[in-house]
C-alpha cells in the first residue's frame, strides 16, 4: 500500500533591508497618504516604519522606489509589532512590478553577500 508523500514545505520568500533608505508612500482607502519607510522587504509583504500604526486589516495602495524602478502594489496591514513598525502582505502586485520587486530584491542580496565576504577577508583576527 503507498503512503502519501508528505506536503512539501513551503520556503519562505527571499527578504531583505535596502542598503538605502527605501521611503514609502501609503494611500489609504479613504485617500489619506502616508509616508513611512520600508525596513524589511520580500516578494511577499515587509516591514514597514510609520509614524503610528494603521488599522490591522486595512487595504492600502503602496509604492516604493527601488534600485530596479518603482514598485507598486495592494498591501493589506497586519498587526503592529511596535508603535512604529508594521508588518504587511501584498494581496495584488501586478507582474511588472513583482519583476523589479524580485530584482531588486536578489540585487540587495547579493550586494550583501559580497559585503559580508570582504568583511571576512580584510577582518583583523
Amino acid at each position: 500500500m503507498p503512503f502519501p508523500s508528505p506536503p512539501r514545505a513551503q520556503r519562505r520568500s527571499p527578504r531583505t533591508s535596502f542598503a538605502e533608505t527605501t521611503t514609502a508612500v501609503i494611500r489609504s482607502q479613504d485617500g489619506c497618504r502616508i509616508q513611512g519607510k520600508v525596513e524589511v522587504i520580500s516578494v511577499t509583504g515587509g516591514l514597514l516604519c510609520l509614524s503610528k500604526p494603521l488599522n490591522q486589516g486595512s487595504r492600502v495602495k503602496l509604492m516604493f522606489l527601488t534600485s530596479k524602478g518603482s514598485v507598486l502594489g495592494v498591501a493589506e496591514m497586519l498587526t503592529p509589532v511596535s508603535w512604529v513598525q508594521q508588518p504587511f502582505k501584498f494581496v495584488r502586485l501586478d507582474d511588472d512590478d513583482q519583476d523589479r520587486l524580485q530584482a531588486a530584491i536578489q540585487l540587495s542580496l547579493e550586494q550583501n553577500r559580497h559585503d559580508h565576504a570582504w568583511m571576512e577577508r580584510y577582518r583583523a583576527w
